[in-house]
This record gives structure tokens, sequence and C-alpha cells, in this order.
């Protein structure tokens, strides 16, 4: 599969990334086993990027990929995820980009994912109450404390220095 390197200083990843959701969330039955086949395949076969977020299961997606990382070496994937949304009882109950939650989306990402860094964390959905300087700020502070990849804003692309 032909790879590309998001902007200027950002990873190289497969143009055909793999949005996860579908495999735990959504879409009807699921088969843990066939999606973990899946994700070797798409590995096997040059992909590398792969999408998911929180609210998919909700948590059941980010299980799902973090028993394929333990099954493949980190470096070979791309991880994006999501924050934005409030879970109260395993239910979505609304959106939420405060700061709060947004550290607290990702604390319990990184861990159910099994990783130290998240490659791409970004906004689900707009949350129409906090301003977005407050979430970008969230935002900023976790990429300082070392749980996102650090971005910038390079040409008009997002790019991981």
């Amino acid at each position: 599969m032909p790879q590309r390197r998001l902007a200027e200083n950002g990873p190289v990843v497969s143009p055909l990334g793999l949005g996860c959701m579908g495999m735990s969330h959504a879409y009807g039955p699921t088969d843990e086993s066939e999606s973990l086949r899946v994700l070797h395949r798409y590995l096997e076969l040059g992909g590398n990027f792969l999408d998911t977020a929180e609210i998919y299961g909700p948590y059941k997606n980010e299980e799902l990929v973090s028993r394929f990382l333990r099954e493949v070496p980190r470096e070979r994937v791309i991880i994006a995820t999501k924050f934005g949304f409030r879970i109260t009882d395993g239910k979505i109950t609304g959106a939420d980009s405060s700061p709060a939650n947004i550290r607290r989306a990702c604390d319990a990402s990184l861990k159910r994912l099994g990783i130290d860094t998240i490659d791409l964390y970004y906004q689900h959905r707009v949350d129409p109450i906090v301003p977005i300087e407050e979430t970008v700020g969230a935002m900023a502070e976790l990429v300082a404390a070392g749980k996102v990849s650090p971005a910038r804003i390079d040409d008009g692309l997002l790019s991981l220095a």
C-alpha cells in the first residue's frame, strides 16, 4: 500500500485508514476474533492508520484495538482516537469538551489502549457550551504532558512534530 507523510514533519501513514467502530459498535453483531484477523490483515497489506474513539462501545473498541496493539510492534501503527462526549453508566449522555472531561478521556483512552502517547487526538463533536479556546488549551496541556503527540499547523495541514 502506498504511504503518505502528514505534512512536512508528520508521521508516514497509509492513505487508506481503517475505521474500527464497526468492529465493536453500531452495525450489528460483532466478532472479536474476526476483527483481530482484519486488523492483522490490514497491517500485512501495508495499512497502519487506525481510528477509534471512547464512545465506540462505549469503550469496547479501544479495548479491542488494545488487544491488537499487544500483538504488533507499536511503531507500526498510528492510533487516532477521539473525545467530546459525556458517558454516564456506559451511556452517551451529551457533548462534553470541558478541559476536565478532555483530561479524563485522554487518561482513560491511554489506559484502555495500553499506550503511552496518542498519535492523533481530536474532538469528536463540537460542544456548543465550551469555548473552543478552552478545548484547544486542554489539548495543548496534553501535548505538553507527553500524552498526545505534538501537532502544529503547517501549510494548512495538521502535522505531527
